[in-house]
């Protein structure tokens, strides 16, 4: 019997190897590290600290050890949805890729829009009348993520250029921050009082969202391995990277609150803008107000480099579910000259504008910002119920000579993804708790519960609909006359 030609079957070879040690490790550093989250956490006070200690111990470690022993098993294009698929079937690879897919079409508007306002200080006083504004906020997003979208179709070796200098935009701030911290805190102390009992976490409905906040914060190293086919040596860049820039994020993160406490006290830091307006009290402070202005730049190309990231990496997921037929096969096509999953990239890009036209609608600048991140954190994280169970079905199958697996082995991987796996399953608990000062607690719950169900069961329908595709594709080729053979 002839085979139907597969006009997608070179999909995945036909892509290029661009990224080597030092692209990945500023890869990851992009997609984790962000100063909005060092403003987050520095707005609950001084137990933030423990709260990011705890955020390490249960869900980042264990998702870089994940990260690093499925990547070594499995170095393929697709990262997440291969994982899913060779540990529970089909239907969960496709699944996982799904809600991951979805669920980081709020991350696009939220990231630009901290984008936005922090390049507001730039403008310095001219820069205030557009705080308030919808229009600038909202035309900032689309605009940005059109070019974002356009630079990551052309390819990765385009594309890595911004989130490289988006991974320096990230880090820089931070090592300034810390600095002057230290200089202010010797000069004029610290506007927060570190104290044993203010420095304990304490759960209740206001901290509940925050808690989840700042688990999510330590998501993303897994996203660079959705892109395991245009990765140089995947088995052995992946870990090398992600150890190194993990140690990066961490230390940012944590030294960074601290830093800002130093700078402010909590009650007079925000999540949209509080990081610049730290920074900008201590340049006033310490006559550098020149500053100001540079560091703000840095943290737009850092938010410009995040989308970027996200965009690239997650676009592979509807790329391999082109492939596989699960989406139209339009989605598995590369571009003949650029060598990009073009039609996946541009799907993505064209999704997330859409996204951000409809947020915005009768809402105000805070309330969309406080919206999209409230939507990206319960969808986000059931995707990791899928990584961490992978991991610990997976260790039922034989590690080859080339996998590099996590120290201490079989017991050691099994108890980190178990961890993992738990603190997922409380943090999506905790994130689905409103706020105190929600009005319509049931609501609200409701709302929150309803949509994720409609995102799961919009994503079993496509499910469905491929299975069926590839059902009549099987019946078209088994309908075909076998090729006469030549006596």
């Amino acid at each position: 019997m002839t085979e139907a030609p597969n006009p997608v079957a070179g999909s995945i070879a036909s892509l290029k190897r661009e990224l080597g040690f030092r692209d990945l490790a500023l890869f990851y550093i992009v997609s984790s590290l962000s100063v909005r989250w060092i403003a987050t956490a520095a707005a609950s006070g001084p137990s933030s600290i423990a709260v990011w200690l705890l955020a390490l111990f249960g869900f980042f470690l264990p998702l870089a050890a994940s990260v690093l022993e499925m990547s070594s098993r499995y170095p393929d294009e697709g990262g997440l949805y291969v994982w899913a698929q060779k540990a529970f079937g089909d239907f969960s690879g496709f699944m996982a890729a799904w809600t991951y897919w979805m669920s980081n079409l709020p991350y696009f508007s939220a990231i630009l829009y901290f984008a936005a306002g922090s390049l507001l200080f730039t403008a310095g006083d001219r820069g205030k009348a557009l705080v308030d504004q919808t229009s600038y906020f909202l035309g900032f997003a689309v605009v940005a993520l059109a070019l974002i979208t356009f630079l990551n179709m052309l390819g990765v070796k385009q594309g890595k250029w911004l989130n490289n200098a988006g991974a320096i935009g990230s880090f820089l701030p931070v090592l300034v921050l810390i600095a002057i911290s230290v200089f202010f805190w010797r000069h004029h102390g610290s506007a927060t009082h570190f104290t044993w009992p203010s420095m304990q976490p304490h759960l209740n409905l206001k901290n509940a969202i925050f808690w989840s906040t700042i688990f999510y914060a330590f998501a993303g190293v897994e996203c660079a391995s959705f892109m395991g086919g245009e990765i140089k040596n995947t088995r052995k860049t992946i870990p090398r990277a992600l150890v190194f820039a993990g140690i990066l994020i961490t230390l940012g993160y944590i030294l960074g609150t601290i830093a800002m406490l130093i700078a402010m006290p909590s009650d007079q830091i925000n999540g949209l803008g509080g990081f610049m307006t730290a920074m900008a009290q201590m340049c006033r402070t310490l006559n550098i107000g020149w500053m100001t202005p540079v560091i703000a730049l840095l943290i737009t190309v850092a938010c410009l480099g995040a989308a970027g990231a996200y965009l690239s990496s997650t676009a592979r997921l509807p790329f391999v579910a082109g492939i596989d037929n699960y989406l139209p096969a339009v989605f598995g096509r590369v571009h003949p000259r650029w060598n990009t999953p073009y039609v996946a990239v541009a799907s993505y890009g064209l999704a997330g504008i859409l996204f951000a036209i409809l947020s915005q609608a009768a809402t105000s600048v805070k309330g969309a910002y406080d919206v999209l991140v409230a939507m990206s954190v319960i969808t986000y994280f059931i995707p990791y119920l899928f990584l961490f169970a992978a991991m610990i079905r997976l260790q039922r199958e034989p590690a080859g000579p080339n996998v590099i697996r996590v120290p201490g082995g079989k017991r050691v991987a099994i108890a980190l993804a178990c961890t993992g796996l738990f603190s997922t399953v409380c943090t999506i608990g905790l994130s689905v708790i409103p706020a105190d000062d929600e009005p319509n607690k049931p609501l609200a719950v409701f709302k929150t519960v309803g949509m994720t169900a409609i995102l799961i069961a919009a994503g079993m329908a496509v499910y469905v609909a491929g299975r069926r595709r590839q059902a009549r594709g099987l019946v078209q080729l088994n309908a075909q006359p076998e090729a006469v053979q030549p006596e």
